[in-house]
């Protein structure tokens, strides 16, 4: 365990926050989503896991570490629900809660389609499994940055 630090991330997960660079986004996803096949299609290629923990778990743990992007509107994406994009279930409220109390703020959840999801996760840098059971726990962040010390 490291000071500060959640225990919910473990070295891979580290490490791959560490890599990424300003724009560079990632995907927190549910056990129902195809996340290996799309893993290995990412700019790491490989499948990270965060397991036995919900998708809101999950994003508190990468977001006490990472900032969101502030230079665009969509650094933060939900799937949408097939059939119903208006719908926002139960993981996506508490996921919603979860990014606002990191952010200090509101931080609106872009809804992006199902197929669309996919897509997006492939560019991604990684994809981070988590143990969500729950349908449409799937999310994209778009990593911001820090600015320097004021002095």
């Amino acid at each position: 365990m490291l000071k500060g630090i959640s225990p919910l991330l473990n070295a891979d997960v580290l490490h791959a926050l560490k890599s990424m660079g300003h724009g560079d986004m990632l995907a927190i996803v549910d056990t129902n989503f195809p996340a290996d096949a799309i893993a290995r299609q990412t700019r790491l290629g490989h499948l990270l896991r965060i397991d036995n923990v919900s998708a809101a778990e999950a994003v508190a743990a990468v977001l006490s570490l990472m900032p969101l992007d502030t230079f665009i509107t969509d650094a933060a994406g939900r799937m949408e629900v097939v059939g119903a994009p208006d719908e926002v279930p139960q993981v996506q409220q508490e996921v919603q809660a979860a990014i606002d109390r990191a952010e200090g703020k509101h931080w609106p959840l872009t809804p992006v389609e199902r197929f669309a999801f996919y897509e997006r996760a492939k560019a991604a840098y990684c994809v981070i499994q988590t143990g969500e059971r729950r349908f449409y726990g799937c999310f994209t962040l778009t990593k911001g940055v820090i600015p320097p010390e004021t002095e």
